[in-house]
């Protein structure tokens, strides 16, 4: 199951379990926290918190959600973060998100929301801690299937590296043109390179000139260029056997969930929507023609006129085909995400 960022009220997820970023004592606190507390039930909680309290940082304990919508609370103690001991708390706050993650798929939960651990009055650069959140979520999903939600209460949380920042707003700058001629002006300018990338993105599919012959001799490049009706679906699985892939390495790469991908693989001519058909592209690590021939074939096109396909374009263009820290990019950016 897929990974997203969203802004909402934890307490108020339906997943099967929140986390709480709780201190080493597990008492009530401020902030996310305290919330928490007052949404459960603050003399239940706190019974079933003594009962376990207290825990080292970077472990976790489970209690029942009470007055919540969600089943449990996993209480985990983030680090205090010291700038003099950088390595020890991202340690320490990777084992937060893993040991939450480990209770979870124990106590059979299909689902669960993360608060941003330690980034509030423990201080964690936020940047820093979305990272680590990150490389903790995705190291997990890559064995489990879980859908894991990151849940921001709202915009001034949140924060991406400043470099990679600097770069998109760069980008955007350059490319980013909102007015319907600017829109005409890519189009054109992209004509030339889809009839090209059409014809190299079907020998891709085929595999290798000399593969292509091996395996079907009789098809030559006219009859792959006539094949450009190809329904998407068809498309999609050929190119995913031509590159020696799995079905559960794209759908996890994509973060996509694992019923749709098999909806795609199913259900003949069945056709996703944009941000599913791009998310796969970044599967399957296309480049720019690729990528646009890809979606051409769904019935779809990268616009500069639309601010989230200038964003996809430049994680393509540089060849950076981390599908989270492109949802990331695209939360800060206020668009929506990929895959999930």
């Amino acid at each position: 199951m897929p990974f997203r960022i969203e802004k909402n009220d934890i307490t108020k997820m339906k997943v099967d379990a929140i986390v709480n970023a709780a201190n080493t004592e597990l008492v009530m606190g401020g902030g996310v926290s305290g919330a928490i507390y007052k949404a459960a039930g603050i003399k239940e909680l706190r019974k079933a918190c003594e009962q376990l309290a207290p825990i080292k940082t970077g472990e976790a304990v489970i209690t029942p959600g009470f007055n919540l919508p969600a089943k449990y609370i996993i209480h985990t103690a983030g680090p205090v973060y010291r700038s003099s001991e950088k390595e020890k708390c991202r340690h320490l706050l990777k084992n937060s998100y893993k040991n939450s993650l480990k209770l979870a798929l124990e106590n059979n939960c299909e689902s669960i929301a993360f608060p941003l651990i330690s980034s509030g009055i423990y201080g964690y650069p936020k940047d820093e801690a979305l990272a680590t959140a990150t490389n903790a979520i995705t190291g997990f999903l890559e064995k489990h299937d879980m859908d894991v939600v990151l849940v921001i209460f709202d915009g001034k949380s949140f924060e991406i590296s400043r470099e990679l920042q600097k770069k998109i707003d760069r980008y955007l700058n350059e490319h980013y043109a909102s007015d319907e001629k600017a829109k005409s002006r890519f189009l054109e300018s992209v004509r030339g390179a889809r009839r090209k990338s059409d014809v190299q993105f079907l020998e891709l599919a085929m595999g290798s000139p000399e593969e292509a012959k091996a395996s079907a001799p009789k098809e030559s490049i006219d009859d792959i260029v006539d094949n450009i009706d190809e329904s998407f679906s068809s498309m999609l699985f050929r190119i995913i056997d031509s590159k020696e892939l799995t079905d559960t390495q794209v759908y996890k790469r994509a973060n996509i969930d694992r019923k749709l991908f098999s909806k795609i693989r199913s259900i003949e001519g069945y056709t996703p929507g944009k941000r599913t058909a791009i998310a796969l592209a970044v599967a399957l690590e296309l480049d720019l023609d690729e990528t646009d021939a890809f979606l051409k074939h769904a019935g779809y096109a990268l616009s500069h006129a639309v601010k989230f396909d200038v964003i996809i374009e430049y994680f393509i263009v540089n060849g950076r085909y981390d599908i989270f820290e492109i949802n990331e990019v695209l939360f800060k950016y206020d668009q929506p995400l990929l895959g999930a």
